[in-house]
């Protein structure tokens, strides 16, 4: 007889930082592909003002700066999950006792 073990009702998830950080990143790069491709596509109503504020030392818009914009949002969403993660797992430890 099989029998399906569950977690108590107080146990809470942690959030892996690897797996998060990746896809966090991930998610941030691909959005910032899929914006500077709008841009590209609907000139007139073009984001690219806000990329400028968001990332330092990024200029509108040559291969270099793709290639930088592109790692500098794969960095935000890695730094989005080191700081999160553990501080979800820190309080979510403290909370569940």
């Amino acid at each position: 007889m099989n029998t399906v073990r569950t977690a108590p009702a107080t146990t809470t998830g942690r959030i892996p930082v690897f797996a998060f950080g990746m896809s966090l990143g991930l998610f941030l790069a691909i959005t910032f592909v899929l914006c500077v491709a709008f841009d590209l596509v609907v000139p007139g109503q073009a984001m690219y003002r806000t990329w400028l504020g968001l990332i330092p030392w990024f200029d509108w818009l040559s291969w270099p700066d793709f290639a930088w914009g592109l790692a500098v949002s794969f960095g935000y969403g890695w730094y989005i999950a080191l700081i999160f993660a553990p501080l979800y797992n820190w309080f979510a430890k403290r909370t569940a006792r």
